[in-house]
């Protein structure tokens, strides 16, 4: 099993979301990608560590709840089939009322803060017009003095002319402009993969406090300046 970036991008939509009921269409919709592939990220955010299941047997339970909601539908084509139609058939009430999965916190923010931007490097681009991502996106908004080079995720309803930076995955600037938590991690994420000391100090920081809220303080905490 191979993580990958959509995987990463799901958990943290789902930090964003909190305690919130979802459904995978939802999910699809909101990060744009298809409802099969997002079955496909939880599964192996949970294989990966970085999902836990919301019910109380074991990781197994999830890995079954998967195949009810229809991710490996060669089980059960016979014996309960009308009840799986029927489930397809209103996906919204039956997975929102019952959350499969939930963000493993501490794991996340491990993950998150020391070995994302190794598996996921960011790429730099030419200048383009795009949507602002690091120090330039509004979570560092009146931290950094104005005049520093602008990065943006290249994008046609993009605001800002900066530095191009390959965004975590394809469908990251939609999904971004559809929810300002979500945003604000996307951003905080890319100060660690192209970020200055100061600026990648600063996102430690804060993307721990969102992924992880009850984590100890890091001992390097308050060294911004």
């Amino acid at each position: 099993m191979q993580l990958k970036p959509q995987d990463f991008l799901v958990a943290l939509k789902l930090v964003a979301w909190g305690e919130q009921r979802w459904t995978y269409a939802r999910l699809a919709q909101e990060l744009g990608l298809s409802v099969s592939e997002a079955h496909a990220c939880i599964k192996r955010g949970l294989q990966a560590g970085l999902l836990l299941p919301n019910r109380e047997s074991s990781p197994d339970a999830a890995a079954a709840s998967d195949g009810a909601l229809g991710v490996q539908e060669p089980m059960g084509i016979y014996r309960v089939t009308r009840k799986r139609v029927r489930r397809a058939a209103e996906p919204e009430r039956e997975v929102g009322a019952d959350n499969v999965v939930r963000p493993h916190a501490h794991n996340l923010a491990e993950f998150a803060l020391h070995g994302a931007k190794y598996a996921f490097p960011a790429e730099k681009l030419p200048l383009a017009v795009g949507v602002p991502t690091s120090h330039s996106a509004p979570a560092f908004a009146g931290v950094f003095a104005p005049g520093s080079t602008d990065f943006v995720w290249p994008h046609p309803n993009g605001s800002v002319r900066g530095v191009g930076v390959e965004p975590l995955h394809p469908s990251v600037p939609f999904a971004a402009m559809q929810d300002a938590k979500l945003y604000e991690m996307l951003a905080l994420f890319d100060a660690l993969r192209v970020g200055k000391a100061r600026e990648r100090s600063m996102a430690l920081e804060r993307l721990r406090a969102l992924i992880d809220p009850d984590a100890s303080p890091s001992p390097k905490g308050g060294a911004l300046g």
